[in-house]
């Protein structure tokens, strides 16, 4: 992992909370970037991966929930809560609440970090994590309409 970025949100709504995750996608995906999206259970896996197909109207970013028959060249953008695919990513997005050990085959990691308490908490967590690792961490803190990316 050479870079670990935090997008912090001023809301506290979840749902914002992913779909800025699906336009953080849909750039790393138009820039040909290889994504894996983080999540905490297979039952998140699914819920992400629907709104990955309704998040926005005129984009189509090709997808899976990750399994024994995923590859990039097919699906450039994967859902996990287990695995990691072998030849890593470039970029993984972490909506979870720990570090994934994926981390470490990861050329960047993103975290989106919102107003929830319980979320802000986790999150401070892992920023010390990557410091811990030899990583300094940079914070985007994002106003309301969620508009920067980096």
């Amino acid at each position: 992992m050479e870079r670990a970025d935090f997008y912090v949100l001023e809301g506290s709504d979840a749902r914002e909370r992913l779909k800025f995750a699906c336009r953080v996608i849909d750039k790393a995906f138009g820039a040909e970037q290889r994504v894996l999206v983080w999540l905490d259970d297979a039952a998140a896996v699914q819920c992400f991966d629907d709104l990955l197909w309704t998040f926005a109207q005129d984009s189509f970013i090709p997808h899976e929930p990750l399994s024994g028959e995923s590859n990039w060249e097919d699906s450039p953008v994967l859902l996990s809560c287990a695995g990691a695919p072998p030849a890593g990513a470039d970029v993984l997005i972490n909506l979870s609440n720990a570090v994934p050990t994926a981390a470490q085959s990861a050329t960047r990691v993103i975290e989106i970090i919102d107003a929830d308490p319980a979320r802000r908490q986790a999150g401070r967590e892992r920023f010390k994590q990557y410091r811990a690792q030899g990583i300094e961490p940079t914070t985007h803190n994002i106003g309301g309409s969620g508009a920067a990316l980096g």
